[in-house]
């Protein structure tokens, strides 16, 4: 079984780094224009993004990633076949699947197991996508076994695995595993929409491709659409789907659950979490597992219940001592507080909009004199819609919206774990202008039509950090563009936030009336709340600036 788990991590450890790809150094070169006009791509960065989308257009049937997956398998020297002896938890979802995978590994580690975690994406560096015992692997281990995975592997024995699908799960390369312990179904909605279908049926057919014969899975409650499709699903092969009873059923005749992850939504992915933990410690005869309560046999939409058991202490302390990183996480850096929430989704930022709202009904009044300011911080990928996600941010009444690529810095060197190679630098900063134009005009006090006259050059040169132009009117000038994340945090903070201190401001940074009037604001505000969200690469990319420990 050992050799079976080691061939596990190199399977796992492989699709991690394969992530990377070989055209980081060259894209690297390239020095990133700070300037809004869209400009001729460079040969090589155009190359390197055409090549990808060469390789999508040939991709053709799905199920060939799957094969490709075997063929990595065996240049690492096993088949599929060795994995089916190994303890792994396999979760899927659109919304919540690493909420819960996190859950999961925390209240098997606090039994005293050995955990693996494998997730996508990662937020600052790609080691975070491996963790052992819930810590990313080193950096010193991952370069030196990259090319010798087998003596990595030697060294990280696990008692279970923890597997988070990345897009999907029927196409899905972690959907080579053949025999996993239990599945896991988190709330469903509408991503990836290229990928999966337009309608949310059409992706539970695709989460539901993880569901093997005979290996129980659960899911959450769902929209009798789609949880009619996963129950389909797993009638089809034989696979026994439960549905979770809520949080509040667990809890009964007991203390409440703390969740170490802030937010109402949470609470759905901890009760999945505690199923799929309490079914993988029954199913490996772990003592321990909890004493089920009182049956309460039934069906719902046609699926029977999952058991309420009395969740342990080793399952209350996991569920307490969970971390995520960029979910519903709180920074609190002097006067500033940073809310961090990667939700990309109409659904999930909805969640964030209640977690964020909450929190600032929950804060302590500043005792200074001067305003409190809310700032919305804001970038969507993909083929999300930003107009539908803006919208739904309208309630929190943000005092300034600022928009910027998912560029930590304006060179891209040094910033390889968080380089896009599907895109080009022209196109992320023009849609982030578009995100602006949304902004404005959902902003019904502030909407200008003559916003976006085409933009002339700042004062201050092509390095100026601002891409927005100069209203011609003072319309809707509560928005502003910046080139990369760090100038967007170096006029956020102007300086207060005594962890993130870049050096002296570049040229330029106040040369628009907005960000000249918003600096004095901020500068004297007794409180900035910052809600940074839209997109778990931005998030990264803001979490390696305002915490430089988790880039070590």
């Amino acid at each position: 079984m050992s050799r079976a788990r080691n061939h596990l991590r190199a399977a796992l450890f492989l699709a991690a780094a394969s992530a990377r790809g070989v055209t980081t150094q060259v894209a690297a070169q390239r020095g990133l224009s700070a300037w809004p006009v869209p400009q001729e791509p460079s040969m090589e960065y155009q190359t390197n993004a055409g090549y990808l989308e060469q390789v999508k257009r040939q991709r053709g049937d799905p199920q060939t990633q799957l094969e490709a997956m075997e063929l990595y398998l065996a240049r690492s020297g096993l088949q599929v076949e060795d994995l089916d002896q190994l303890n792994i938890i396999h979760v899927t979802g659109t919304k919540g699947k690493g909420s819960t995978c996190a859950f999961t590994e925390c209240i098997l580690r606090s039994y005293g197991l050995k955990t693996g975690f494998f997730s996508s994406p990662h937020l600052v560096q790609v080691r975070e996508r491996i963790r052992i015992n819930g810590q990313p692997i080193s950096p010193e281990l991952f370069t030196k076994y990259f090319w010798r995975l087998y003596h990595r592997l030697e060294e990280t024995k696990v008692d279970l695995a923890v597997v988070e699908v990345g897009i999907g799960g029927a196409y899905d390369c972690t959907n080579i595993i053949r025999k996993p312990v239990v599945c896991g179904v988190s709330s469903l909605g509408i991503d990836h929409t290229s990928l999966l279908g337009d309608t949310v049926e059409k992706i539970a057919w695709q989460k539901g491709g993880i569901f093997k014969q005979g290996v129980p899975a659960f899911t959450v409650l769902q929209p009798e659409g789609p949880l009619a499709v996963l129950r389909d699903r797993a009638q089809q092969i034989s696979c026994p789907l439960y549905l979770c009873p809520t949080l509040e059923a667990l809890e009964e005749g007991g203390p409440p659950l703390a969740l170490g992850l802030d937010g109402e939504h949470q609470r759905s992915n901890a009760a999945l979490a505690l199923q799929l933990a309490h079914c993988w410690l029954q199913r490996q005869d772990h003592h321990g597992a909890g004493e089920v309560k009182a049956s309460r046999p039934g069906l719902l939409w046609q699926l029977p219940l999952a058991p309420v058991f009395q969740p342990t202490s080793h399952m209350r302390l996991g569920l307490r001592n969970t971390e995520w990183l960029g979910r519903t996480q709180v920074l609190r850096r002097g006067p500033l507080t940073w809310y961090l929430d990667g939700a990309h989704t109409p659904s999930s930022v909805q969640a964030c909009v209640r977690w964020f709202r909450q929190a600032l009904q929950g804060r302590e009044r500043p005792s200074g004199s001067g305003p409190e300011v809310r700032v919305l911080l804001f970038n969507a990928t993909g083929d999300r819609d930003p107009a539908a996600l803006l919208k739904l941010l309208q309630p929190c009444q943000f005092d300034y919206a600022v928009f910027c690529p998912n560029l930590t810095e304006v060179s891209s060197t040094g910033n390889a774990d968080q380089q896009n190679f599907t895109v080009t630098l022209d196109q992320v900063l023009l849609r982030c202008l578009e995100h602006q134009q949304h902004w404005n005009h959902l902003d019904e006090e502030q909407a200008s039509p003559d916003l976006w006259s085409a933009p002339s050059p700042e004062p201050a040169g092509p390095t100026s950090l601002l891409l927005a132009p100069h209203p011609p009117h003072t319309c809707s000038a509560s928005s502003l563009v910046f080139s990369c994340i760090s100038h967007a945090l170096q006029w956020i903070s102007q300086g207060r936030d005594p962890v993130f201190q870049p050096p002296t401001p570049p040229k330029g940074l106040l040369t628009h009336p907005v960000a000249h009037s918003g600096a004095s604001v901020l500068h004297e505000a007794a409180a900035i709340h910052v809600l940074v969200t839209g997109s778990l690469h931005l998030v990264g990319g803001v979490l390696k600036l305002l915490e430089p420990a988790l880039s070590q």
